[in-house]
Parts: structure tokens; C-alpha cells; sequence
């Protein structure tokens, strides 16, 4: 057996999401299980170099996973011969200028998203990108969650029949930080910061929508920020400049509708964080991260509408829960290891940076949808 040792750097790795995702629980998960195997015998073998803004923090990580490549200084370790990938998990509005660097360096480039902070600037990288000959990717963690691939496997085969609709609840409390410590960072809701619910989560509705039901060609959308002060990390009260609740229509190819509501000021009642609903002719279903219940039409009931009387019938327990059939892993960790097998084995992967322009035009557009008040068309984006 062959080890291919691959050097990446991890940017913004002192941050929840670089640190717990995308080092923790993929790159040294992958270490731990041994690298990715290819076909030929050759196992891919990560080698993280931790970069970020804090010498302190980084020396830390670094120390307490026994590793030993860190630095702040971006150019010098984008300069490394041994260093093929750059990643970047910094706030978006230092993204743009970092992967700029990697592309000119002629590094392979993976991205949390949002790509940039608007289309035509992650057009402009994705196009930068291609003349370069590197190789791109986006994050698009939701496809692997098991619940979704669960509900993938159901459209794949035939279950809804004719899909009507999508109904999506996704959200939870955000704790202002006065009483108790917000679970998310103050950036997130100061518009100046880029911050806000849609930027953040429209992107992920993209993929979601895209890759499961059709093209999206059309958005409406309202937004809000129904918490309008806040309390940072330092104990300051700030203003929240940016939205903290969308709530969307999608009109898909087909025919199809979505509906998805997005809040950090909603309490949870229902199964898990992020829901979705799927109607067709043939049967329901309604998937999460990791669960998905379905009812065909043959064992639909036949509820009547009677507000005079209590409901007698369960309706939840009326739903089958699909198996799962297979181990799920990580689904940050399952996309790292496509990608990796892309740069160094040349497999497929199709979540390049022009599907995460997509993503940023989707968030783009509506937020233009809920300045002018209207339904605003999804043009195709074409590299």
C-alpha cells in the first residue's frame, strides 16, 4: 500500500466551524481511520497545516492534536511545495482576497460557503479558477446528512411519484448574550460584518433544492430581524443590522413549489433543527438530519375537518420510519473525502465553485426579493 501524503492548509481554524468540522471531525477523523483508500491501493494521507490570525491559538490546536505545521503568514504557506490544497473557513468577507492568493499560487481550493459575498465576484473566481487549472470546491455538507440521502433514495426510487411540494422549517433560538452566551458569533447578525440569515443559509437551500428536485427559477422572499438588539462576546450591546428570519417561496423545474422558513428567533417544536416535507402524488415524506418517516398513498388516512370535536387519530404515528441500510458518517467528512479523491485521483465532483455561485445568487436575489417586495427570476449561471 501506497501513502500519498497531501499537504493542506486550513484557514480560519480557530474558528467553531474550521475547528469542529472541517479539522476535528474530517481531516484528522480521516487520519484516524486510516486516509482514503483508491482503487489502486494508494491512501490519500492529509497533512494539515493550521493557519490563522491568532499565534496563540493556533500553537494551542496545534499542541493538543500533535501537530506541527501552523503559521499566520498565509503567503509563506501558500508558498510551500509540499502544500497542494488551500481551505478556507474564514468569515466571507476575508474569503475572497484568500482564495484569490491560492488561485494565483496554483493551489487546489476548497471553500466553506458562501464562495464570496456577491455573484459576480464568485463568478469571477470560479472563472479565475478554471484558467488556472486548479481545482475547485464548495461545502455542501446537507447532501450527506443521512436523513437527506434517505430521502434522496426514496426519489430515486419512484416513491412520491409526481412531486407536488417542499415545505422546509429550519431554525432555533439564538440567546440574545445578555442572560445567556449566544450559541452563535455577533457577526452573524450585523449586515455590515456579513452577516444574516439568507447570506447564510440560502446557499444550503441552493444545493438542497437543486440537487434533490430541480433547478430553482424563481424566489420570493420576506425577511426580519425580530431581535433587533444583541449582546456580544464582550459583554456589549450591539445593534443586529442583518436579518435573523427569511422566510421564502421557491419555484422549481417542473412545476414544483418549496416553502422554506429560516429563523434564529424561532423555538424548536418539531423532531430536529432542519425539516423538510416532500409531497407527491404517490406518497409523503418528511426527512431531517439524520431521520426520515414516510406514509404511501395506499395507508394515507382520510382525516375530516371538524373543529367541533378533539382529534381522536395520532397523526405522526401514522408515518413509517425508513431504515437507515447503511453506516452514515460524517457528512462533512464524507464530501472532504470526494474531494480529496478528485484532486489526486481524478473522480468526479461536481460541487465546483460555479455550483457555489449559484448558491451566492440564490442568497443575492433574495434579499433583492425582500427589499422591492416581489417575486425576482433565477437566471442560469453559466461559467
Amino acid at each position: 500500500m501506497t501513502r500519498r501524503s497531501i499537504g493542506i492548509i486550513v484557514n480560519g481554524v480557530t474558528g467553531r466551524m474550521g475547528y469542529r468540522q472541517h479539522l476535528v471531525r474530517s481531516l484528522l477523523a480521516i487520519r484516524e481511520s486510516g486516509g482514503v483508500a483508491l482503487a489502486d491501493g494508494t491512501t490519500i494521507w492529509p497533512e494539515p497545516v493550521l493557519v490563522g490570525r491568532n499565534e496563540t491559538k493556533l500553537r494551542e490546536l496545534a499542541e493538543r492534536h500533535g501537530l506541527t505545521e501552523w503559521t499566520t503568514d498565509l503567503t509563506s504557506a501558500l508558498a510551500r511545495d509540499d502544500v497542494e490544497i488551500y481551505f478556507d473557513a474564514q468569515v466571507t468577507q476575508q474569503r475572497e482576497k484568500a482564495i484569490r492568493q491560492a488561485i494565483e499560487a496554483g493551489k487546489h481550493i476548497y471553500t466553506e460557503k458562501p464562495l464570496a459575498e456577491d455573484t459576480a465576484a464568485a463568478l469571477d473566481l470560479a472563472r479565475a479558477a478554471d484558467a488556472a487549472g486548479v481545482r475547485t470546491g464548495v461545502v455542501q455538507d446537507k447532501l450527506f446528512l443521512p436523513g437527506l440521502r434517505k430521502l434522496k433514495r426514496l426519489i430515486d426510487g419512484g416513491f412520491f411519484g409526481r412531486i407536488l411540494s417542499v415545505r422546509g422549517e429550519f431554525g432555533y433560538w439564538v440567546f440574545e448574550g445578555d442572560w445567556q452566551p449566544a450559541q452563535r458569533p455577533s457577526w452573524n447578525y450585523r449586515a455590515e460584518d456579513g452577516g444574516g440569515i439568507v447570506v447564510d443559509m440560502f446557499p444550503h437551500w441552493h444545493y438542497v433544492l437543486e440537487e434533490l428536485f430541480g433547478r430553482v427559477t424563481a424566489v420570493s422572499c420576506v425577511t426580519a430581524t425580530h431581535v433587533p438588539e444583541r449582546v456580544d462576546e464582550a459583554g456589549q450591546p450591539y445593534a443586529a443590522t442583518a436579518d435573523d428570519a427569511a422566510y421564502a417561496t421557491f419555484e422549481l423545474d417542473g412545476g414544483m413549489i418549496a416553502q422554506i422558513n429560516s429563523s434564529w428567533a424561532v423555538r424548536v417544536y418539531r423532531d430536529e433543527l432542519v425539516e423538510f416535507q416532500v409531497d407527491g402524488t404517490e406518497g409523503s415524506a418528511v426527512a431531517g438530519l439524520r431521520n426520515c418517516r414516510v406514509q404511501h398513498r395506499a395507508v394515507t388516512p382520510k382525516p375530516v375537518w371538524n373543529p367541533d370535536l378533539p382529534a381522536t387519530e395520532d397523526f405522526r404515528d401514522q408515518w413509517a420510519e425508513v431504515p437507515d441500510n447503511e453506516e452514515f458518517d460524517n457528512g462533512f467528512k464524507v464530501q472532504w473525502e470526494a474531494y480529496l479523491r478528485h484532486v489526486v485521483a481524478d473522480e468526479p465532483f461536481r460541487w465546483d465553485f460555479l455550483a457555489g455561485a449559484r448558491g451566492v445568487q440564490l442568497a443575492e436575489l433574495g434579499l433583492r426579493s425582500a427589499r422591492e417586495g416581489g417575486r425576482i427570476e433565477v437566471p442560469e449561471l453559466r461559467s
